[in-house]
């Protein structure tokens, strides 16, 4: 059975905590342009001293600066939306000196006892994922009654008849809570449920059909006719994909564009910030982030993503971030980044979504 993490916060009674300063703050001179020697923040909890109290900053996300609010609470911010007269915290230092404690180890520690040298500790195409497919069951099962599931896709899913169906068949049975793309995978996925092919390839033998890469440029311009996804769905009698459950069990999706898209599809973002913020709002919300063989949107989540969530009741409870992708440098990207809290897996997201819908019991 599943069993979450109990958060262990810092013990402020410590000296170290009673002799510290309260944090500084300056005020914002111009809107977007954050004071000389704001604090950045990162994925786990911090505490700032203000008033001789230390308070956590409820909502975080990498590189952001941290504004004290007229109510004495604390805000993350995003540098490019401070406004001016934002109080933003000053401070470099992280372990109490400056009022401003980051807290990384508040979900566990490290092992007692562990051998200083072994095999085989690095997570690459030769590991062994059992143990995590076994633990992401259960904490799928647990979020879906509890928390909130946020998936990251790329349009490999879309690529395959049986990896659709499957991750069609999450949707239906309550285990996608949103859906972060780009324009690819829901291209391709119409494409799929319209003419059964992605990029002309047929989605079950994988032969390319006659004057098929015309397909995805036609559902494009077939849905911007329509003026709307859920509009081309009900004008073409679209009845299977993940874009169509989506639309049917009204899933939150978040489309962002880039600079390679065709059409693009109407709800498709094109302004990168304005995407940014839609993703964040997704984000915000999320327990459990599972980002599939999709680079970009990969670190641009786990950059907005916390290691932590503050419940409505207070309680503190861990982000469960997991990264899966056939490419060893794209999952170990998040890690070099700072990200220290995803889970990787090194294989094809076809095979994954297959395996976790039949451990689910879903297929």
């Amino acid at each position: 059975m599943f069993q979450m993490p109990e958060y262990r916060a810092p013990d402020f009674k410590e000296k170290k905590f009673m002799d510290a300063p309260d944090a500084v703050w300056e005020e914002v001179k111009t809107a977007g342009v954050a004071p000389e020697g704001y604090h950045s923040t990162s994925m786990y909890p911090e505490y700032y001293k203000i008033h001789g109290e230390w308070k956590l900053a409820k909502e975080s996300r990498m590189d952001s600066s941290v504004v004290l609010t007229e109510d004495g609470s604390l805000k993350v911010v995003e540098n490019r939306n401070l406004q001016e007269g934002d109080k933003v915290i000053l401070g470099r230092s992280e372990d109490a000196q400056e009022g401003i404690y980051l807290h990384t180890s508040g979900f566990g520690q490290e092992e007692e006892g562990k051998d200083q040298f072994v095999f085989r500790q690095g997570r690459s195409r030769e590991t062994s994922y059992a143990r995590d497919y076994d633990r992401l069951f259960e904490l799928l099962r647990y979020e879906r009654e509890h928390g909130n599931i946020l998936w990251v896709m790329g349009p490999a899913f879309s690529f395959d008849a049986d990896a659709r169906t499957a991750m069609q068949k999450m949707v239906e049975h309550g285990y996608v809570d949103g859906l972060m793309a780009g324009n690819a995978l829901a291209t391709h996925d119409l494409e799929g449920a319209l003419f059964h092919t992605a990029l002309g390839q047929d989605i079950y033998t994988q032969k390319s059909h006659p004057n098929g890469h015309y397909n995805h440029l036609d559902v494009i311009n077939k849905v911007r006719r329509s003026g709307s996804i859920p509009q081309f769905i009900e004008d073409y009698k679209i009845d299977n994909g993940i874009i169509y459950s989506c639309v049917k069990h009204d899933i939150p999706m978040v489309l962002t564009g880039s600079i390679r898209d065709d059409g693009p599809l109407p709800e498709v973002i094109g302004d990168a910030y304005e995407g940014q913020t839609a993703m964040r709002s997704l984000v915000k919300k999320a327990t459990t982030v599972i980002c599939l063989a999709t680079m970009l949107h990969t670190i641009a989540a786990g950059n907005m993503t916390p290691s932590y969530r503050v419940t409505e009741d207070g309680t503190i409870r861990p982000v469960f971030l997991y990264t899966v992708d056939a490419d060893e440098f794209v999952v170990n990207k998040l890690l070099d980044r700072g990200s220290l809290c995803a889970t990787t897996i090194v294989t094809n997201v076809q095979d994954f979504i297959m395996l976790v819908g039949r451990g689910l019991d879903v297929i």
